[in-house]
């Protein structure tokens, strides 16, 4: 059954939307990372692949309506074989538009087989007022594989003077290796929701935000502390490291100190967990 085909079945046929997949494959031949599978359906695409760098192979993912309303159901799912390493991003923000009645979801799917690398970089994404979303993320590891990912989540828009209104929110964010599960996040927000405002929770923020990476027993938080990384320059935030797997936090009035933050933590991390130095996707400078 091809992934548009699970989605029909899951949601069903009532409520109108975009049904659309994109499945992607990243192997290795000569050195050389390379899309050695892609397929889509409806309107997820990626640009033609680029190498920056040589080997490693950089992809921007893209959705031409520009935005996810009610009754849309995206599905992304990525493999990265062994020895391939992609970078993924996205030239904008993500947006889940106002939809008072039917609601909008995005499932992620990322397996990184053993002496894979993934680096997963979206841009922030913005639940618009009285938006009805879900946004899910699983990412599968296999043996030494290596992964870097973020999400930024800005519920309404703050320099437009709207906040999260009436508004619907899931987030799922998993992270296992060989099956054994290490992280494991479930966010329920609602209109009025106490967890808005607690101090236990998002204190008012409108930005929340959270950037993974997994790191080798020799790894030392020491060093991220002397390099001035331990917390963002703007926000709350702060770093740990359980299991293997580096777990940063931010919450933040605006996205962008959020992405400030992270791209200095990547910057920094790049070289120390995947031996070569940052090189930006062009497209967060244009």
């Amino acid at each position: 059954m091809t992934a548009a085909a699970e989605m029909l079945a899951e949601d069903g046929i009532a409520g109108e939307g975009w049904k659309a997949s994109l499945t992607l494959a990243f192997g290795q031949r000569d050195g050389r990372s390379y899309v050695r599978h892609r397929q889509h359906v409806g309107p997820l695409l990626i640009q033609r692949p680029f190498h920056p760098e040589g080997d490693v192979c950089h992809a921007y993912l893209l959705h031409p309506p520009a935005g996810v309303v009610g009754g849309d159901r995206l599905r992304v799912e990525v493999q990265i074989d062994p020895g391939a390493h992609a970078l993924l991003t996205t030239p904008s923000a993500g947006k889940f538009y106002s939809s008072p009645r039917a609601h909008a979801r995005l499932t992620q799917h990322l397996r990184v087989a053993a002496g894979g690398v993934l680096e997963w970089l979206p841009q922030e994404t913005i639940v618009f007022e009285d938006a009805r979303a879900e946004l899910s993320t699983y990412v599968e590891l296999t043996g030494g594989a290596r992964y870097l990912g973020w999400e930024i989540v800005c519920l309404g828009r703050p320099a437009a003077g709207t906040g999260f209104g009436r508004g619907y929110w899931r987030q799922r964010l998993e992270v296992s290796r060989d099956g054994r599960p290490l992280l494991i996040e479930r966010l329920a927000l609602d209109t009025g929701d106490p967890l808005l405002a607690a101090v236990w929770g998002l204190q008012g923020y409108a930005v929340s935000a959270t950037l993974l990476c997994t790191v080798p027993e020799c790894f030392k938080m020491d060093a991220l502390f002397e390099a001035g990384l331990g917390e963002p320059l703007i926000g709350r935030g702060g770093v740990t490291v359980v299991d293997g797997l580096l777990v940063a936090r931010c919450l933040g009035g605006e996205a962008a100190d959020a992405r400030a933050w992270f791209e200095a933590l990547w910057a920094w991390l790049r070289p120390r967990v995947f031996d070569r130095p940052a090189c930006p996707p062009r497209i967060w400078r244009t």
